[in-house]
């Protein structure tokens, strides 16, 4: 799947969000090209998620995506919100009740 075509109306020229989507299903593919600037099994502080976010989006709001990629499953943090790491099982498309197109 090719997130990349798939969000062009929401990326500028250097592939950064732009915007966030307001449909869900745009939505959640744009929390799947975020979610792939992750490391596997790598911790983050929430400071480095809000700096990695900051690198792929322009309009200012990397709490919002945080919080977005975790309740939709994407990340997971600590009981105390001082770590994050991608969650081991990412949703399945069905789960998050897409096709894989």
């Amino acid at each position: 799947m090719n997130l990349t075509l798939i969000l062009k109306n929401f990326l500028d020229e250097d592939l950064r969000l732009k915007a966030f989507p307001a449909r869900r299903k745009m939505k959640i593919y744009a929390l799947l090209y975020l979610v792939q600037k992750f490391e596997p099994d790598r911790e983050y502080s929430e400071k480095e998620v809000n700096m990695l976010l900051n690198d792929w989006h322009t309009f200012s709001d990397p709490a919002t995506l945080r919080r977005e990629m975790y309740d939709y499953g994407f990340l997971d943090r600590s009981r105390d919100g001082r770590v994050y790491a991608m969650c081991q099982n990412q949703p399945t498309f069905s789960e998050l009740g897409l096709t894989e197109d």
